[in-house]
């Protein structure tokens, strides 16, 4: 499902946050939103399901998301919150099956049905195992899966995740986006996520958008956001970029020029300075 945002505007304690974005995601890509700290990455996600006050126009497929009642446009966009709250001592079946509350009656229980839902989920994300596990006995990885499983477990057509590689290593990083090109290739999924790594931005996302100011400055391909100039001028890196492999952008940290070492015959090219 295409998602399209227009004109959006947020204010939060008096101060604006965004300022007049749109951006459009066509159905079944994935779109990073990139930006320094305070762009409102974070806000954007939450204005499009409208978990902040805002002005503007949100649509999935032509439907404008603000117009749906909650249990609705929950069947439509599921999220994961870079910070979610992980009950103490629920376990990981348990939390998964929330993302069918969506589908359950007020007042009733979840069904067979939900429960595999559930179950099929924790399997895809190979899960199964820890279904029985308190979510406080996870690690960092782990939890990042959970989540996503719940966030699947809504079975929408379109995901947004906030922050989905927060505080994991690189090993972990590369496995969680993995699997969620995975999961966007094999279910049609639309993928909308913030991030802060431009290099995980640049090799998985199909385009990015650029906020800073609470504006936004670029979008498009990474080839074309991602330029020397924007990541000076937005983020105040200096940064070499160059075409990778695939033709997508590749980027590493430029250090200014430091004098030379005087009486330096006793180090050698490979010991701390290199």
């Amino acid at each position: 499902m295409t998602v399209k945002v227009r004109g959006l505007d947020v204010a939060l304690g008096g101060r604006p946050v965004l300022n007049g974005v749109s951006v459009s995601v066509p159905a079944g890509t994935w779109t990073a939103v990139i930006g320094p700290n305070g762009a409102g990455k974070s806000t954007l996600l939450r204005a499009i399901l409208g978990l902040v006050p805002s002005r503007g126009e949100v649509t999935v497929a032509g439907e404008d998301l603000g117009a749906l009642k909650p249990r609705h446009r929950a069947r439509v966009v599921a999220y994961a919150p870079q910070t979610p709250n992980l009950p103490v001592g629920m376990t990981v079946f348990d939390y998964t099956l929330l993302g069918r509350s969506p589908y359950i009656p007020h007042l009733g229980r979840e069904s067979s049905a939900d429960r595999a839902v559930a179950a099929e989920v924790l399997g895809r994300l190979d899960l199964t195992g820890l279904a029985a596990r308190p979510l406080d006995h996870l690690s960092g990885g782990e939890r990042q899966r959970v989540v996503l499983a719940r966030a699947l477990a809504q079975q929408t057509s379109v995901l947004l995740l906030d922050e989905p590689t927060t505080a994991l290593d690189i090993g972990h990083q590369q496995q969680v986006m993995e699997l969620v090109d995975q999961l966007r290739l094999a279910d049609e999924l639309t993928v909308v996520t913030t991030i802060h790594d431009l290099t995980l931005a640049a090799q998985y996302a199909d385009d990015l958008v650029l906020l800073s100011g609470g504006r936004v400055a670029a979008a498009g391909p990474p080839g074309e956001v991602l330029t020397r100039s924007a990541v000076a001028e937005h983020f105040g890196a200096r940064v070499r970029v160059s075409p990778g492999p695939d033709g997508r952008p590749d980027l590493s940290l430029e250090r200014p020029g430091r004098p030379e070492r005087s009486g330096g015959s006793e180090c050698s090219a490979g010991s701390a300075d290199s």
